[in-house]
């Protein structure tokens, strides 16, 4: 009978994408914890806003950049206080999305709020009209936002990744 020796000096597992083993990335964090912080920051802040707007008239554009960029520090601060770390960068594309996509349903439950509780028959029906005619002034509308929510989550995510990264406050 021979016996077969084993190499215990070699580790058995292999490197991943981020030099991490591939024991070490089936442990990531869960990022929809993340992305609910993200969009209780962004609700709070638009809540915020929408009284402030009572009182004095802001760009909507602007109250929408400021309200996802306190919903971004408020999930990365989160983030690098529980994890001890900055997000690597697959982890800031889910949490921009989770993010983005979190606000677009907000903001689209708000807007069917609006539609069935505050409109009546003719308001929708003066909206549709007008909807039909020139549907491109709202097309581009949305898109514009569209591109404006994912721009500021990507920017703002990046910065305060970088701004909070505890090896970089050490160093």
């Amino acid at each position: 009978m021979s016996r077969k020796t084993t190499n215990l000096s070699k580790s058995n597992t292999q490197s991943g994408r981020n030099g991490l083993s591939q024991h070490s990335q089936s442990a990531q964090p869960k990022m929809a914890q993340y992305i609910g912080f993200f969009a209780i920051g962004y609700i709070l802040t638009s809540t915020i806003f929408m009284m402030i707007q009572t009182q004095v008239a802001l760009n909507s554009q602007l109250v929408t950049v400021l309200s996802i960029i306190v919903g971004a520090y408020i999930a990365v601060s989160k983030f690098v206080k529980h994890q001890q770390r900055a997000l690597y960068r697959d982890e800031i594309n889910r949490l921009m999305f989770g993010g983005v996509a979190v606000v677009w349903l907000l903001t689209a439950i708000y807007f069917l709020g609006i539609w069935f509780l505050l409109f009546d028959e003719v308001s929708r029906e003066v909206l549709l009209e007008m909807t039909m005619q020139q549907p491109l002034p709202l097309l581009s509308a949305l898109v514009m936002i569209l591109v404006l929510t994912f721009i500021s989550a990507r920017i703002s995510i990046l910065l305060l990744n970088r701004l909070l990264d505890p090896k970089r406050k050490v160093s």
